[in-house]
């Protein structure tokens, strides 16, 4: 997703970090404390009233607790974000506890999300980067004010050091727990500014390799709590039986066999499905079952066969006469194409692929007269609270929301279809929590698929076989259309999602970048680097195909066109060292690719070799050299690439969600296939990162070079066939093989 504004330097005022009555609630805690310290552990916040702000409290004890404001689901942001506070503070991260931050927008949202609680879009920490640092600046001053009176000194003449605030010229000093038994908080609070922030010489956390991530203890032991953990007194289970086609409901219902499955407490008729409340998870999908249901026949996505779509999508994309909205232009592109001295022109076309999050969607709601409380694992409290609120016509503010680990995320569980259904059946047992499990048939056929897309990019070279003018067209649904009407419309109709990634750095005259939108009915979704991943893929194996048709080195083309853009030229002049690009291989070839999206430059090249005869794949090894500008933490930033690729590797060559009039055709593993363990290649991570460069963000970084370096393999290792078509089916190889 891309961010509305980038937060500036301000100060940060005492109003601003008064401690509201929303901004410490109940929290949930995944982990017990360790009991031998190393490093900061996750638990509840720690009894104390030394608050200097509604992100720290600090115990009598040292213990500070610090708040988590984004959705942890692997990436490891429950540990960057609290360790951008705790290095500015000062605290001693061993006695760091860090707390998972309650539903509070006003107080917890992120700058780079419109203000509100959503996590996704490689955005948390570029959103909170400026912000926390400057949080931990301001609750340092706010220690060193409370410091300065207990000692009776000049503030000026104190430093810290972790936990402990040092007065050099007398050799006295106050740990924080001390500071916070017997120091009044300053009146009015210290306000703290850029220049309160740490040059990055003095950096004590940020940059090290050797800090754990906080939530892997209670993940390895078994003590984590995911939302489908959640265990409260008088709990009851829901299921919901959906329609087979999207968008249709129930006009019938025979609900008499469900009725007699022991354990079944009520059948709940809704406007899209039909629910199920019972004592255990096993009696409502049974009665799932055996129920018999009527389903309308009006929803226009009986229409939908994803095959057929596809090549409509194709042939608009080629179409020149279809215009759509203009995303990006600079130059005339379309007058340098025309007169250019050779024109390349492909399409480039990306299937249905679903999220498949190890965790199934599930939520817990309780229903109290007009308010609720839901545990839930949702990368969207703030959404979760919106319509919550309106299944049972209160206010946001009526709706508290516990965020559990994630068991995977990938933008599906920005969504609310889940959280509807816990809600939903929870009016209808009020008093009584209603725990709502998704089987993984539901999962997969009920997805929010990312969107079936055609690209159409035409490429005009000179005679010298220079770039003079690139034209890229993208067909596809809308997201934001559905999930963000507002600002589609103010857009133009332009879905800056679907398109990202279409706009690159690479240096031509003139680039042109269309959005020719398709309503066919389908929801579709935000997943794993969305647009990104597909818009690089044609991208990138267009340079590949300019390379060749000019007779010269990939490498070197992407270095002529990157040449003012020096981290860019470090991070594919890094992994090429790091594969030996110019050696030969036996029966087996490297391709490369290169992404600067979501704020980091990232380069892949990927070694692959080819079954003639059956069309299949082997990818044996990705090099990735990656440049975050600030490495917060280099060793989670080498994981969080590693998941990207072992991803798209998996999304490249096999992920494939198939709909015919209106039906998913996949329902679990044996026919939506995913990438297995004997196939993930052997992945080398090289993290550079460039000193004095804003942060980017790396949650969805690995994903996007991968698909394109295989298929530009795939084209060394061939002389020349092309793969355009995800994922990289064997007969779609092997019709590549012999066009």
């Amino acid at each position: 997703m891309t961010k509305s504004f980038k937060l500036h330097s301000r100060a940060i005022s005492r109003r601003s970090f008064l401690i509201t009555a929303g901004g410490f609630g109940v929290t949930v805690a995944f982990g017990g404390l360790p009991g031998n310290a190393s490093g900061a552990a996750v638990a509840p916040a720690v009894e104390g009233d030394y608050r200097p702000n509604a992100w720290v409290t600090i115990a009598a004890d040292g213990i500070v607790s610090i708040m988590s404001p984004a959705s942890e689901m692997g990436q490891g942001i429950m540990t960057t974000l609290p360790l951008l506070i705790a290095e500015e503070m000062d605290a001693d991260w061993d006695r760091v506890r860090i707390v998972q931050a309650p539903s509070n927008a006003e107080t917890y949202g992120n700058p780079g999300f419109y203000g509100i609680q959503l996590t996704g879009g490689s955005e948390s920490t570029r959103g909170y980067y400026d912000l926390l640092r400057l949080i931990g600046a301001q609750t340092r001053k706010v220690i060193l004010a409370s410091a300065a009176g207990m000692l009776n000194v000049p503030a000026i003449e104190l430093k810290t050091e972790p936990g402990r605030v040092v007065h050099a010229r007398s050799g006295r000093s106050l740990g924080y727990g001390e500071i916070a038994a017997g120091g009044p908080l300053p009146d009015p609070l210290p306000q703290a500014t850029e220049a309160d922030l740490k040059p990055s010489d003095q950096w004590r956390y940020i940059g090290r390799r050797d800090i754990p991530r906080v939530d892997v203890p209670a993940k390895v032991d078994g003590t984590a709590i995911y939302g489908i953990d959640v265990q409260l007194p008088g709990m009851l289970y829901g299921a919901v039986l959906r329609a087979p086609v999207q968008g249709e409901r129930p006009e019938a219902i025979d609900d008499a066999a469900a009725r007699t499955v022991p354990g079944v407490t009520h059948i709940v008729p809704l406007s899209y499905g039909v629910g199920i409340i019972g004592d255990t998870v096993e009696a409502t999908l049974r009665a799932k079952d055996l129920l018999n249901v009527t389903w309308s026949t009006s929803s226009r996505v009986r229409n939908y066969t994803s095959t057929r779509l596809l090549e409509h999508y194709r042939s608009v994309a080629g179409d020149l006469s279809q215009t759509g909205v203009e995303a990006f232009s600079e130059g005339d592109a379309d007058a340098l194409i025309a007169n250019a001295a050779t024109v390349i022109e492909v399409d480039y076309m990306s299937d249905l692929v679903c999220h498949a999050t190890m965790e199934p969607m599930n939520a817990t709601a309780l229903l109290t007269g007009d308010t609720v409380e839901i545990w839930a694992p949702t990368q969207g409290p703030t959404g979760t609270q919106g319509f919550a609120a309106e299944v049972i016509g209160t206010t946001p503010d009526k709706v508290k929301v516990n965020v559990t680990l994630l068991g995977g995320g990938f933008g599906r569980k920005a969504e609310a279809d889940f959280i509807v259904d816990a809600v939903s059946l929870a009016k209808e047992v009020e008093g009584r929590p209603v725990k709502v499990i998704w089987s993984r048939e539901d999962d997969i056929r009920h997805d929010k698929f990312r969107p079936l897309e055609a690209q159409h990019i035409q490429v005009g070279l000179d005679a010298d076989g220079n770039i003079a003018g690139w034209r890229h067209r993208i067909v596809a649904d809308s997201i934001f259309a559905r999930t963000n009407a507002e600002l589609f419309a103010n857009a133009g109709g332009h879905d800056d999602v679907v398109t990202e990634g279409a706009h690159f750095n690479y240096a031509v005259p003139a680039h042109r970048i269309e959005y020719i939108r398709q309503d066919n009915g389908l929801d579709i979704g935000f997943w794993f680097a969305v647009g990104v991943g597909y818009t690089r893929f044609g991208i990138e194996c267009v340079i590949d195909e300019i390379a060749a048709a000019r007779g010269t080195d990939p490498l070197q083309l992407r270095l002529e066109l990157l040449r003012d853009q020096p981290r860019a030229r470090n991070v594919i002049e890094t992994v090429a060292r790091m594969a030996e690009w110019d050696r030969e291989r036996d029966g087996r070839a490297l391709g490369l690719a290169y992404s600067d999206a979501f704020g980091s430059h990232c380069a892949q090249i990927a070694e692959v070799s080819l079954n003639r005869e059956t069309g299949v794949i082997r990818v044996h090894k990705v090099w990735c050299a990656v440049d975050p500008g600030v490495a917060i933490q280099p060793r989670h930033i080498e994981g969080m690439l590693i998941v990207g690729i072992t991803n798209g590797t998996g999304h490249a060559l096999f992920e494939q969600v198939n709909i015919v009039d209106g039906e998913v055709q996949e329902g679990n593993f044996d026919t939506y296939r995913v990438i297995r363990m004997s196939e993930a290649p052997e992945i080398e991570v090289s993290v550079v990162p460039t000193s004095g460069s804003p942060v980017g963000g790396m949650g969805q970084v690995g994903l996007p070079p991968v698909g394109p370096a295989i298929a530009n393999a795939v084209a060394r290792l061939t002389g020349g066939a092309r793969l355009r078509h995800y994922p990289f089916l064997p007969d779609r190889v092997l019709a590549a093989l012999n066009a």
